[in-house]
C-alpha cells in the first residue's frame, strides 16, 4: 500500500504541465455509425467537457484544444458554417461554466475571418474569464503553426523598428514572447487522436519538444479513462518508470 502511494506521488509530481490535443476522427466517427459529419463534431463537445474536467482536476497548467485549423476553410461550405455555429453555441453555453471552475479561456488564432457576432462572442468570453487563477484553456480557432510564427515575426520586427534594435539582437525568447501562448510553458504533451501520426500545422514552435502521444480512438469516444493514459505513457516516457492509467485515476479521486 506505502508503495503504491509512494508511486502514486511521483506520478502527481511529473505530470506535464502542458498539454495540446489534437481532436481527430469526429467525422469518421459519425460515418461508422450512419451519421452526418456534424453529428461527430456535436458529439465531440463532450469529449472537451471531459478532457478539461480531469486535466483541471490533475492540476495540469494548461491545455490547448486545436478546434478549427486555417486549412479547414478547405472543407465544404455548410459544413464549415455548421462548425461555426457550433462554435457560437458552445461557446456561450460552456464559458459560464469554465468560469465558475476557475478556468481562463483564451481563443488563439487569425480571428478576423470569423463573423462580426463571432468575434464579440469570443472578446467577451475571454474578458469573462481574464482574472481567472486556474487552468488556461487555450481554444485554437483557424490557427496555424506557420501563420503563429509568422505573425509573431511581424509583431517583433515592429518592435524592433520602433526600438532600435538589429538582426543580431534577436533571440529565441524575443520571439516567443509575441507567439499566441507568450507566458505559458511550452508543450510538454502532445495527443492526437484516430489514429493519425502527424502535427498537422499545430503548435511547430511550442511543441518543439513535446513527447507526441497517437490514440487510435476517434475523438468522440476519448473520456476520462483515455486521458489518464495519455498522461501515464507521458510520465514513463519523461521518467522511466512504471506508471499505471489506474494510479493517474487515483489521483483524480484524491
Amino acid at each position: 500500500m506505502a508503495d503504491h502511494t509512494i508511486d502514486t506521488a511521483l506520478c502527481a509530481e511529473s505530470l506535464p504541465k502542458h498539454v495540446a490535443i489534437i481532436m481527430d476522427g469526429n467525422g469518421r466517427w459519425a460515418k461508422a455509425k450512419g451519421k452526418p459529419r456534424v453529428f461527430g463534431h456535436k458529439a465531440g463537445v463532450e469529449a472537451v467537457r471531459k478532457t478539461v474536467s480531469t486535466a483541471k482536476r490533475l492540476g495540469i497548467q494548461v491545455v490547448t484544444l486545436f478546434a478549427f485549423s486555417s486549412e479547414n476553410w478547405r472543407r465544404p461550405e455548410d459544413e464549415v458554417s455548421l462548425l461555426m455555429e457550433l462554435f457560437m453555441t458552445v461557446l456561450g453555453r460552456e464559458v459560464k461554466r469554465l468560469h465558475k471552475n476557475n478556468i481562463r479561456l483564451r481563443i488563439i488564432g487569425d480571428t478576423s475571418r470569423f463573423s462580426p457576432r463571432l468575434q464579440r462572442k469570443i472578446a467577451e468570453a475571454e474578458v469573462l474569464t481574464e482574472g481567472n487563477t486556474g487552468m488556461i484553456l487555450n481554444v485554437a480557432a483557424n490557427y496555424g503553426g506557420q501563420w503563429d510564427i509568422m505573425q509573431a515575426t511581424q509583431r517583433l520586427l515592429h518592435k524592433m523598428a520602433e526600438q532600435g534594435l538589429t538582426a543580431s539582437d534577436i533571440t529565441e525568447d524575443m520571439l516567443a514572447s509575441e507567439l499566441s501562448t507568450a507566458g505559458q510553458p511550452d508543450v510538454d504533451l502532445l495527443i492526437r487522436t484516430s489514429g493519425e501520426c502527424r502535427v498537422s500545422n499545430f503548435m511547430l514552435w511550442q511543441t518543439a519538444y513535446a513527447e507526441m502521444y497517437f490514440s487510435e480512438q476517434h475523438w468522440p469516444d476519448f473520456d476520462e479513462a483515455s486521458f489518464a493514459d495519455a498522461v501515464a505513457w507521458f510520465v514513463n516516457r519523461e521518467r522511466r518508470f512504471g506508471c499505471t492509467g489506474e494510479q493517474i485515476q487515483a489521483l483524480l479521486e484524491r
